[in-house]
């Protein structure tokens, strides 16, 4: 009797393999047998992804926001021997090129051996991320006037729970009207003071328990603990302004042309005892800005087409403003460099067939499946963290033209990069970062990214391996002659 036990165990658990096997490998699918990206690696190159990983955390760890990353960018481009564009005649090929934007966003270029108009390679970013802002009049009295709190709002999508109880860091910059700059960073040396969004103790929020998962804080609860120390004869907001303008030499109306953000202030930080990931805020989507300016300042002598780096600002909230992608940015930039090789008096004609010519990949991480909650994701059809480069297929008119993706899927397969695709649940995901604008002019586009772990959480995490893979393949998607 055990014995027949025993085989009936075991014939069930070959059963259930079986299954599992069929499952995994449905028909010897080819996705099924894609491995991890990991396995992919040959002599060296897994010191390379660790070393590249840690220059990639050293640029997450001042490249807070827009405006600091476009600092941090300028830095490794000069660095790299880009000089700023001040001059048409600069134009030439080979030449390495700055077109800053208002300090928010920025194109960098490696001017080809063919003229614009023949074609270009655009990789295209956003390095602006989920974030909290100061209001314009952001300092009040909290529970009833013994602390003094931020009042802030929050900018792109953010599960507002999240923040609460994590350590935040205040960036930016102040403008004041006798046309001084006052940069801003507090929090993110370790012997800074930080800000923190208090929670209410699990002893008296009773009342507070009924509250939705996405409505655990509200917006207007997002105000961070700013001061606790009253004045000898004021309260704790007025002495909180007072350290304030003491330690920026600013009023308090000047807050009104600020631009201040609250983040986190942890450092990047390696993830699990292996180190594989990179657990940071901002990822999405400094993750594939990096990659692109890393990419571009490393090609050598002048490509066949012209290599552009558009980092943009401002598409977590619609791309909109005077340095998001829905502005004239890369079209100005475009006539500038025409400019160099067509003369001042370049054809309206000539801007529309570059446009028309180039060929963009437009980069933003993705979602990746979620080792807590996998039914978020379409299983066939999900992106994995540590399998490679994403193909974003979205449907609904959002898709690169299949024939430019298959010239994509063989820059990948020549390069020997894993890849795969990505393609959210219907009537559950989106579709379409700033490769929808690029596709408004003309320009021939694929959406591609990385995946993350808690994508818009304060500490996204990123596969180092894909993360190198992204920029491997931008560097050879700039220097196709496809």
């Amino acid at each position: 009797m055990g014995l027949r036990i025993n085989l009936a165990v075991l014939g069930f658990a070959a059963l259930a393999s079986s299954t599992l096997l069929a499952q995994d490998n449905p028909g010897g699918s080819a996705w099924a047998a894609k491995k991890s990206a990991w396995l992919s690696l040959q002599n060296n190159q897994r010191d390379e992804v660790f070393r590249f990983a840690d220059h990639y955390k050293n640029y997450l760890a001042v490249a807070r926001s827009a405006q600091s990353s476009t600092t941090e960018i300028v830095r490794m481009a000069k660095a790299a021997g880009f000089v700023e564009f001040t001059r048409a005649d600069q134009v030439r090929p080979g030449a390495r090129l700055i077109l800053p934007t208002r300090e928010r966003a920025l194109v960098l270029a490696v001017i080809g051996q063919q003229p614009l108009t023949a074609g270009s390679h655009v990789v295209g970013t956003h390095h602006d991320s989920p974030h909290i802002a100061l209001k314009a009049r952001p300092v009040v009295g909290a529970a009833q006037n013994t602390l003094a709190t931020f009042q802030t709002v929050y900018y792109g999508g953010i599960k507002k729970y999240q923040w609460a109880n994590v350590p935040l860091a205040l960036v930016g910059r102040i403008d004041t009207t006798d046309g001084r700059t006052i940069n801003v960073s507090t929090g993110l040396d370790p012997a800074d003071p930080v800000f923190v969004i208090g929670d209410a103790a699990p002893h008296s929020d009773k009342d507070l328990r009924s509250r939705t998962y996405v409505d655990v804080l509200k917006g207007e609860d997002l105000d961070p603990v700013v001061g606790s120390i009253p004045g000898e004869k004021t309260g704790v907001v007025a002495e909180v302004l007072r350290l304030l303008k003491e330690k920026y030499r600013i009023t308090e109306e000047d807050f009104v042309s600020a631009d201040l953000h609250l983040v986190p202030a942890a450092a990047p930080r390696d993830v699990g005892v292996d180190r594989g990931l990179v657990g940071a805020h901002g990822q999405d989507d400094r993750l594939s800005t990096y990659c692109a300016v890393k990419a571009i300042t490393e090609l050598e002598g002048a490509p066949a087409f012209t290599a552009l780096a558009y980092v943009s600002n401002f598409e977590e909230v619609g791309s909109i403003n005077n340095t998001g992608a829905s502005s004239q940015l890369l079209n100005s930039a475009y006539a500038r460099l025409l400019s160099g090789q067509k003369g001042s008096q370049t054809p309206e004609l000539d801007l529309r067939t570059a446009l028309q010519r180039a060929q963009v990949v437009s980069a933003d991480t993705n979602d990746g499946l979620s080792p807590l909650f996998p039914e978020t994701s379409e299983a066939s059809n999900t992106a994995k963290v540590g399998f490679g480069v994403t193909i974003k297929r979205y449907g609904g008119g959002f898709d690169g033209n299949p024939e430019f993706i298959a010239k994509v899927r063989g820059v990948l397969d020549k390069s020997a990069i894993p890849w795969q695709t990505q393609t959210p649940k219907v009537d559950v995901g989106g579709g379409g970062t700033i490769g929808r604008f690029m596709s408004q002019q003309e320009m021939e586009v694929i959406d591609m990214g990385v995946p993350l772990i808690s994508m818009h959480s304060t500490f996204e995490m990123a596969s180092k391996v894909d993360v190198w893979y992204f920029y491997r393949f931008m560097k050879a998607f700039y220097g196709t002659g496809m």
